[in-house]
C-alpha cells in the first residue's frame, strides 16, 4: 500500500457502500438507516491497477463536541488529516444540503487533494445534483453509482490526477526471498514432532463482552490515542475495527467488536448485523478477551460468550474491567475466583486479569495471558509421551464395561492443534461414556498443562484385518 484515501460525507450518501466496492468485500455494514457508520474502518483498496489504503469514516452531522455525533466526526477529521487524498461523497440524486456546502468550505480549507464524487448517479433525475456539485468549488464531480460499480474507471483516473502519477505508482521494491515453511499450521505431519512456538508471528486478537464493558476504551489505552470512539451510551461500536500495534517487538492486530446482547432482545436489523460481523470476528482471531464489567460481573451472557468461544475452539482469556471502581478488591478476587472453577467448567483453568482500561492498571499482565494462553493453543504433544500417559491414566482408572465387555483404548495421537485435537484408536467408539471421556480431558489439562483452551478428543473404531474375509 503506497497511499492512503479517506472516504468522507453526510450521512447516507454512499460512503460505506463505496468502502465495501473498493477492498471487494463486505466489511462495512449497509444500511438505510443514516450514520450507520461511527468509527474510521480501513481496509485494503483495489481500483483498476491502483493499490491503497481506504478509510470508511462517519457522516457529517453538525453538533456539540460533547455529543456522539461530535465525538464521530473528530475521528472523521482524524482520517482525514492522516490521509493523502479525501474522496468528498455527496448524492446526486438528492442533491446538495447545507451539510455539504460546509464540509466542502472545510477540505477546502485544509489544501490536501480532494476527489468530488457523486453517487447515485444512475438514478433517475440525478443530472440536477451533479450539475449542482461543480458549486462546491472542488473541481469537476466524478459520477459513479457504487452500487452497481459505475464510473469506477473515471473515480481511477481522478485519483491518478489528484496526487499525480509518481505518488500513485511508486517504483516497486523487490523483496528478498524468504524460506517458506510447508508444514501444515493444523494438522501434524510427523507424530513425534513438538515445535516451537514462534515469538514473532503476528498475533489476532478479538475483544468481545456485553454493550458498555469498556472494550473500545481498552483498545485506545492499549493504543495510547484515541483511536476509537467511547462513550458513556451504551451500543456506540457497530463494525468490527481493527487495529494494528507493537507489543514488545511482536505485531498484534485487535479486533474491536460491538457489544452482544441476550438473543431474544436484538430485535433490530442493524444491531442484527453488528452482532453478526462480530461472530465472524471471533471466528477470524486466534485469541478472544471476554471483557467483564468487574461491578457486575457474571451475567448470564457472560458466560454464555465464553461458552461461545469455547465451541468456536478459540484460546479465551477473561478481564475484569472498571477494576478502578472496587472498593474491596481482595474480596472481589476470591470471589470471582470461586465463580469462575464454578460456573465455567468446559474451560478449567481459564486466565482471569483483573483490568481498568481507564487507568491502564494490569494491561501488561493481560497482554501476557493472551500469549501464554496462544501458546497452550498451539502446543502439539508427541504420540509416544501420549500414549505412555493413556495408558497410566487407563491403569489408575480403567474403562468401564458395556453390556459385559470392557473398552480397550488401544492408541493416542495428537491430529491438529490451534484448538489441541486427539484422535484415540478404541473398541466400541459408539458405547464409551461422556464421563470418561471428561476424565480424560481433565487429564490432559492437568498433565501437560493445558489450562483454559478447548480439547477436543475423537474416538474412531480400531480397524480389524479380518472383518472382510469371507469365512469358510
Amino acid at each position: 500500500m503506497n497511499f492512503t484515501v479517506a472516504i468522507v460525507g453526510r450521512p447516507n450518501v454512499g460512503k460505506s457502500t463505496l468502502f465495501n466496492r473498493l477492498v471487494g468485500k463486505k466489511l462495512a455494514l449497509v444500511d438505510d438507516t443514516p450514520g450507520v457508520t461511527r468509527d474510521r474502518r480501513p481496509g485494503d483498496a483495489k481500483l483498476v491497477d491502483l493499490r491503497f489504503t481506504i478509510v470508511d469514516t462517519a457522516g457529517l452531522e453538525q453538533s456539540g463536541p460533547e455529543t456522539l455525533q461530535g465525538r464521530m466526526w473528530l475521528q472523521t477529521e482524524a482520517a482525514i488529516d492522516e490521509a493523502d487524498l479525501t474522496l468528498f461523497v455527496v448524492d446526486a440524486k438528492h442533491g446538495l444540503t447545507p451539510a455539504d456546502e460546509t464540509l466542502g468550505e472545510m477540505l477546502r480549507r485544509r489544501g490536501k487533494p480532494v476527489v468530488l464524487v457523486a453517487n447515485k448517479s444512475e438514478a433517475k433525475g440525478s443530472d440536477g445534483g451533479y450539475y449542482d456539485a461543480f458549486t462546491l468549488g472542488l473541481g469537476e464531480p466524478v459520477a459513479i453509482s457504487a452500487e452497481h460499480g459505475q464510473g469506477m474507471i473515471d473515480l481511477r483516473d481522478a485519483i491518478v490526477a489528484a496526487l499525480g502519477e509518481d505518488r500513485a505508482f511508486p517504483p516497486e521494491i523487490d523483496e528478498p526471498e524468504t524460506n517458506v515453511d510447508l508444514r501444515g499450521d493444523e494438522t501434524l505431519e510427523d507424530e513425534d514432532f513438538e515445535p516451537e512456538y514462534d515469538e514473532t508471528k503476528p498475533l489476532r486478537v478479538a475483544i468481545i463482552g456485553r454493550p458498555n464493558a469498556g472494550k473500545s476504551t481498552l483498545i485506545n489505552r492499549f493504543l495510547g490515542e484515541d483511536r476509537l470512539l467511547t462513550g458513556p451510551e451504551a451500543g456506540i461500536t457497530r463494525d468490527s475495527i481493527s487495529v494494528e500495534w507493537d507489543w514488545r517487538g511482536r505485531t498484534i492486530k485487535m479486533f474491536d467488536t460491538a457489544g452482544m446482547r441476550k438473543k431474544a432482545r436484538v430485535q433490530e436489523k442493524l444491531e442484527k448485523l453488528s452482532v453478526a460481523d462480530s461472530l465472524r470476528s471471533i471466528r477470524f482471531a486466534e485469541a478472544v478477551v471476554i471483557v467483564f464489567d468487574a461491578t457486575i460481573p457474571f451475567e448470564k451472557q457472560d458466560l454464555q460468550l465464553v461458552d461461545l468461544v469455547a465451541r468456536e475452539g478459540r484460546a479465551a482469556i477473561l478481564a475484569f474491567n472498571k477494576w478502578d471502581l472496587v472498593e474491596d478488591t481482595q474480596a472481589l478476587l476470591a470471589d470471582l475466583r470461586e465463580k469462575t472453577e464454578r460456573l465455567l467448567p468446559q474451560v478449567r483453568g481459564i486466565r482471569a486479569v483483573p483490568i481498568s482500561g481507564q487507568t491502564g492498571y494490569g494491561l501488561d499482565k493481560l497482554m501476557q495471558s493472551i500469549i501464554d494462553t496462544d501458546k497452550t493453543w498451539n502446543r502439539r504433544i508427541s504420540t509416544a509421551k501420549l500414549n505412555k500417559w493413556l495408558e497410566s491414566q487407563q491403569i489408575q482408572h480403567p474403562p468401564p464395561a458395556v453390556s459385559g465387555r470392557r473398552l480397550k483404548l488401544k492408541y493416542m495421537t495428537q491430529v491438529k492443534a490451534r484448538p489441541p485435537g486427539f484422535m484415540i484408536s478404541c473398541t466400541r467408539p459408539d458405547s464409551v461414556p461422556e464421563s470418561y471421556i471428561r476424565y480424560l480431558t481433565n487429564g490432559l489439562r492437568n498433565d501437560f498443562q493445558l489450562p483454559g483452551v478447548p480439547i477436543r478428543i475423537h474416538l474412531r473404531a480400531s480397524e480389524n484385518p479380518f472383518e472382510n474375509r469371507k469365512r469358510r
